[in-house]
């Protein structure tokens, strides 16, 4: 465990930033399934839908077809939030709830991290859009959904536009996003080192404490993973992102055993 990292979290400036990673530890649907329910729904071959762009354009092009993405958010509500799913038998969705975080940002569009806490009995506040905002307190624990939740049809960042229009980083919620990991460190699971959007985030940030001529004081941030890649850590080291590579090939035992460690006081 990095000294500095554990030092973070003991003093609570550490953020935890989950991705897609914690939801499959869960079972839940791969981005290819997701694109093959597409093509079904469009009349397409999966193989052949797919060829034909990414998830985001695809998506795009559905949302055009149809006129909307409600069907498909209801879809991937349904599949995505299965009743034969326990998220008590998670052992890492249960170290999260019992860590000293007192924000929690997440891509995912799914209710998992709000039901292991309504489940472990630890009290938070969901923040999907600017109205949640507005009743935060420092009492409770924060969610914030960046990419959305299920709840808000509007909120959720699914397609190519309203992908295209987070790039921005101007609404509320990334306002806060860059007030928050301004002062804290950020610890990263359960994400691919080729999330753009998180690569935009940390370049950006960059480039604003470059600016302010006091860039050594700057917290440093951390991925976690369990594969290896010397060009990422190249890469994300010039943007203040360590990456904590396990030596472990399960990754769902590599991040449970590196959350006990991380929370063990």
């Amino acid at each position: 465990m990095k000294p500095e990292l554990k030092r973070a979290y003991n003093s609570g400036k550490l953020i935890l930033f989950a991705g897609a990673g914690l939801s499959r530890n869960l079972g839940l649907p791969e981005w290819h399934e997701l694109i093959a329910h597409l093509a079904k729904e469009l009349g397409y071959d999966p193989q052949i839908f797919n060829s034909y762009g990414n998830h985001l354009s695809l998506a795009e092009y559905y949302k055009q077809v149809k006129g909307s993405l409600g069907p498909l958010r209801s879809w991937m509500d349904r599949e995505w939030h299965r009743p034969d799913i326990d998220v008590r038998s998670s052992e890492i969705h249960t170290l999260i709830t019992q860590g000293d975080f007192s924000r929690i940002y997440t891509t995912n569009y799914d209710r998992w991290l709000e039901v292991a806490h309504d489940a472990h009995n630890v009290p938070y506040s969901k923040v999907a859009n600017a109205a949640d905002l507005v009743s935060l307190t420092e009492e409770k624990r924060h969610i914030i959904k960046l990419h959305g939740d299920f709840d808000d049809d509007t909120s959720i960042v699914l397609d190519e536009s309203s992908y295209f229009e987070r790039l921005y980083f101007d609404s509320p919620l990334d306002i806060k996003l860059t007030h928050d990991v301004m002062g804290n460190s950020v610890l990263f699971i359960g994400y691919s080192i080729s999330d753009f959007n998180i690569r935009l985030l940390f370049y950006r940030l960059t480039k604003m404490w470059g600016r302010t001529g006091l860039a050594t004081a700057r917290p440093k941030s951390y991925l976690f993973t369990n594969r290896n890649n010397p060009v990422a850590q190249e890469v994300l080291g010039q943007w203040g992102i360590e990456m904590i590579v396990s030596e472990e090939d399960d990754p769902r035992k590599a991040l449970k055993d590196f959350l006990t460690e991380l929370i063990d006081r």
